[in-house]
């Protein structure tokens, strides 16, 4: 009677073949790539709330309410911008094998989303002059003002979240380099946030 081969010799191992409808897609990739369209649709809800509400109200901007900083917000939107620029750089330097130039344009778009993120600190409470809490825009009292703090806040919530991935990806770098699929599922987060950011800003702050 013959014995059975242990399960290691089975021969080697054959690439899993692609599929018909994904081609050769890393699950990591799909997974954030499904991850991102679910997160769109909460995104969709909140701007599909706010227009709804916008235009069942008599009133939406209320008598006393701070009009919203148009110039600086755009500023915002290039630092944004800028950053999407960066974490394609880090994208490059990671798939070539160049680990310093990785690890220098990680830390750049971070700071890039943290500058951001002061920005809109600035834009709430205020660092150098009051921001809009102290200027009348109350969370609670109005249509305007909630939509507007849930929507910029819930943004603010995925740049601090990008921020961190980022960092995380760039203290991983520091022990040993992480390749460019790594870097890849972080860019793809990181320009969900700039895309959506774009989508907000026009709807709340340019649209009359």
């Amino acid at each position: 009677m013959s014995t059975p081969a242990p399960a290691h010799a089975h021969g080697p191992a054959v690439a899993w073949p692609p599929d018909r409808m994904l081609g050769n897609v890393r699950p990591a990739k799909l997974a954030m790539w499904i991850f991102l369209l679910s997160d769109w649709l909460t995104f969709a809800g909140l701007l599909l709330g706010y227009g709804i509400l916008r235009a069942e109200s008599t009133v939406w901007h209320h008598p006393g309410e701070p009009s919203l900083n148009i110039p600086f917000t755009a500023m915002l939107t290039l630092v944004l911008a800028v950053s999407s620029v960066t974490i394609i750089r880090a994208y490059d330097a990671a798939s070539a094998g160049n680990r310093g130039g990785t690890s220098r344009w990680l830390l750049i778009t971070a700071g890039l989303g943290l500058l951001f993120l002061v920005g809109q600190y600035q834009e709430w409470i205020g660092i150098w002059h009051p921001g809009l809490m102290k200027e009348g825009l109350v969370f609670g009292q109005t249509a305007y003002a909630n939509t507007f703090y849930v929507i910029t806040g819930f943004h603010g919530a995925h740049v601090t979240a990008g921020v961190i991935y980022l960092l995380i990806t760039l203290y991983r770098n520091s022990r040993t380099a992480v390749s460019g699929n790594e870097v890849e599922l972080a860019g793809l987060f990181w320009h969900f946030v700039d895309f959506v950011w774009n989508i907000v800003f026009v709807c709340v702050y340019l649209i009359p």
